[in-house]
């Protein structure tokens, strides 16, 4: 059921990543938000997730037109004056996960280890 496998997920990256912000779980060709959450009332997951989705397909554009073909983006990380936005693509590049974390008391490891590790399940998820 994938829409417990959300809910775990969103649970486990709010509960369990120092500074959580937001979280959003986008497909990338459609820019359907499939689930998200916000510890900030007027910070909107899934406003920025569109947003952010267009930063990965410019790249993805960028990529193509380069000719690196071979080459996949696993994530993009963006530092801003006090917060850190992540885009994590999918495998298979179907899906995005859009992270914002407060820079100050986040751990980037642990970020990036557990989107690294949900990733991973959601194609077959979703």
């Amino acid at each position: 059921n994938y829409g417990q496998f959300l809910d775990d997920f969103i649970n486990d990256v709010k509960n369990n990543i120092p500074g959580f912000i937001a979280v959003a779980v986008v497909e990338i060709k459609s820019g359907v938000s499939f689930g998200s959450y916000s510890a900030q009332p007027d910070f909107d997951p899934d406003l920025a997730s569109v947003f952010n989705l267009e930063v990965a397909k410019a790249k993805m554009n960028a990529i193509k037109v380069l000719g690196q073909e071979g080459q996949k983006i696993e994530d993009i990380m963006i530092t801003l004056t006090s917060q850190i936005h992540f885009i994590s693509i999918s495998e298979t590049g179907e899906y995005m996960v859009y992270l914002a974390v407060d820079g100050n008391k986040t751990n980037l490891g642990m970020a990036r280890a557990l989107l690294m590790k949900y990733k991973k399940e959601i194609e077959g998820k979703l």
